[in-house]
Parts: structure tokens; sequence; C-alpha cells
């Protein structure tokens, strides 16, 4: 049995925008205050499609977690780590490809839909191909049961399950397995024994999930099984054999609902950005300069919000009362636009300061950001290298 865990991660594309911080940071923020997080910077994965020019991934990675620490992600409740840094992810990649059906990798979802959107690439590559692997190995090689992804990303948590199943069927079968797993039933006591036999049933002849949670719920009460008989019985309930990949589960979050300065997605490709840690003369100029209800030509004309780019960022800043203000007063031609415009601006300049704050200490010192990811690499590699313990045993490629 293992802990629960949490892994998430990003390329790094440098400074981030205030769409990252609505969609993926606060997310992470709040996770980190209910779970064991482990955050990394996934420079390996921007290599896929940026092979011909990475020069500047070390920059971008460093300016990434700059704003990681300043939108409040907490190093002393989360581990931050690079990627390349703990080559753990690239063993376990190599070690899966070789059990990993082509067809597979050929059939997920963003693998043909990157390789439209990014004609102008390349990407007919080996480490494109390979991509979703090496995301499951990063999953993996954590045992790690919770990543936050939205809708879209579900597939490729999917994908990662069917891997953990596959490689522990295929090399979870110690010696004596079935054997020592029968053993390990008559630990449970002969009630407890008679309970876990008869939800192992259920499930296997009858797909019955609510068997396998209530036999999970069993096992974590048992108090007299060592770690290896936990495992053993997971594997043995569920048909496969010693539980060595964790299966993770995706934890569904919202997309990001915040809107560019154009009225569409915030994102770097459109150019309708506000980062992170944009000064307050940007940020204020960006808003004022925004578009607005194209029927309001003169101060005079009535308006529609909902025809209105600022009206979707009123939507994330503004409270009812302000909303409701902008409502009847934009109707009515009671108000400008810049004056519309203002809660916005001081609402964002609210939320930027203490992300400014925070940063300023990792400007002064960028040593301090150095000692964090150190930090970091060294808490995940123990990590992976206690998996790749396993995962090589299982294999029959422990040497020692």
């Amino acid at each position: 049995m293992y802990a629960e865990r949490v892994l998430s991660g990003m390329r790094p594309t440098g400074s981030l925008h205030l769409g990252h911080y609505h969609g993926v940071l606060k997310n992470w923020i709040t996770l980190q205050n209910n779970y064991p997080c482990l955050f990394f910077v996934a420079d390996w994965h921007a290599l896929t499609t940026q092979y011909d020019d990475p020069r500047g991934i070390e920059k971008s990675a460093m300016d990434m977690v700059i704003d990681w620490l300043a939108a409040g992600v907490d190093p002393t409740k989360a581990t931050l780590f690079i990627q390349s840094q703990v080559p753990e992810h690239a063993e376990l990649h190599l070690l899966l490809s070789m059990m990993t059906p082509l067809g597979w990798l050929e059939r997920v979802p963003t693998y043909k839909d990157q390789q439209q959107k990014l004609d102008s690439k390349d990407l007919s590559t080996y480490g494109f191909l390979g991509y979703p692997l090496l995301m499951s190995s990063d999953i993996l090689i954590y045992r790690a049961d919770k990543i936050p992804v939205g809708e879209d990303q579900v597939p490729h948590v999917e994908f990662t399950r069917e891997l953990a199943r596959r490689f522990n069927h295929m090399y979870g079968r110690e010696p004596g397995f079935e054997d020592k797993a029968k053993e390990a039933v008559k630990k449970l006591g002969s009630k407890n024994a008679r309970t876990y036999t008869q939800l192992r049933t259920r499930f296997q002849q009858e797909g019955d999930a609510t068997a396998v949670e209530r036999a999970h719920a069993l096992l974590n009460e048992a108090q007299n099984l060592s770690l290896d008989e936990r495992e053993r019985l997971l594997g043995y309930l569920e048909g496969t054999g010693k539980m060595i990949l964790v299966e993770p589960g995706a934890l569904l979050t919202e997309a990001s609902k915040m809107p560019g300065l154009d009225g569409q997605k915030m994102s770097k490709s459109y150019h309708n950005t506000i980062t992170l840690r944009e000064d307050e003369a940007s940020v204020t100029q960006k808003i004022k300069r925004m578009p607005t209800d194209p029927a309001r030509v003169r101060l005079t004309d009535a308006g529609d919000p909902e025809k209105c780019p600022v009206w979707h960022l009123h939507a994330v800043y503004s409270d009812e009362v302000c909303r409701n203000w902008v409502q009847k007063e934009c109707r009515r031609a009671g108000i400008g636009c810049l004056d519309c415009k203002q809660p916005v601006i001081d609402a964002i300049l609210r939320e930027q300061a203490p992300m400014r704050e925070r940063a300023q200490t990792y400007l002064d010192d960028p040593q301090l950001v150095r000692h964090i990811i150190a930090d970091g690499n060294s808490q995940a590699r123990k990590l992976a290298q206690e998996t790749m313990r396993d995962v090589r045993e299982a294999m029959g490629l422990n040497y020692g």
C-alpha cells in the first residue's frame, strides 16, 4: 500500500500568465495543503517539440519556478524539481518502452492533434511518438495516485493505468506468488479472510467494483500485514501479480476561465496575456487599451456588457455589487469604458502585489531558487530510486 501522493508538471515556457495562475497554480496551492505534492519542470517534454533549439529551456525553467513561488507554491509543503535531474524517469521510460504496444501510443488522442497544430515542425520523431510513455513514467516513478488534469488529459491518465496494469501482470508474478498470497490471507484472521475471499470472488467473477473498494478498506485496517503482504493481496484481489506500479487516478480540475485581453482564452499564442509579475504601468495600459462593445462609439451610446471583453474580466475579478453596477450603468450610458475598466485594473494589481513581493526575494538572490530545486531533486530522486529497485527486481535486472 502506498501513501496518497499528487504529481503535476509544466513544460518550461518562461514567464507564466494569469491564465496559468487561475487554471493551474491556484489548484496546486490548495492541493499542497491537503496532500504530499510533487511539482516538476517537464524540460524533457519541452524537447519533444523544441528539439531543434533547446538553448532557452534552462532560463525558462528558472523563470517558471520563480513564478510558482511567487504565486504561493510553498517548497516546505511541496517538492519542486526538474525532470531531467532525476534520470530514473528515463530509465523507467526505456524499460516500459520494451513492453508498450506501438498501437497504444498511436491511438493517444493528442498525438495526431499536436502533429496537425504544429505542422511547421517535423514531429515524425521517436521522442514525439513516445512522449505519452514519458508522461506515464513521470507518474509511475513516484507511485502517484492523484493526477490533477483537465478533461482533455484524462486519456493520458487512463493510458498510464493500462501500462501499470500490464506491467504488474507481466512482471508482478514473483515465484510462489499465489501460495504467498494465500498465506497472507490467513493472517487476516478467519472472519476477515472469509470476507476478503468473498470480495475477491465477487470482483473476479462479477466485476463488482465496490467489492474492490471494500477489500481495500479491509486491508487498510489489517494491522499485522507487512508491506509486501499488502501488495500481494492487492494483486491477488484483482487477478494481477504483486503491485509494483500504482495505477493513478485523475483529479479533475476545472478549465481556466481566465479570458485574455481580446476576450479569447488567455494564451501566449494569441498575444493577449498579462504575466504574473508584469509591472503595474504595463498592466494598466493593457487594460485601458482593451477593445470594448463596438456599439459604444460615443460616451452617450448605450452598451451591452455581454459583447465586451472587459465584462469577462469582471466575471473573474468583480463582486456582485460591482457587476450589477457595470450592467446597469453601461446599458444606460451612465459610465464610460475607462470607468468600467478601473475596478478590473485595481483587482488585478491587488492580486499581483503579493506575487511581485514574493518573487523579489528570489530575484535578489537567485541561489535561493537553485537551493530549493536542488533539495527537491534530491527528495524526488530518493522516491524514484525506491521504485526502480522494485522494477529492476521484478524484471530480473537486479544484479546486486
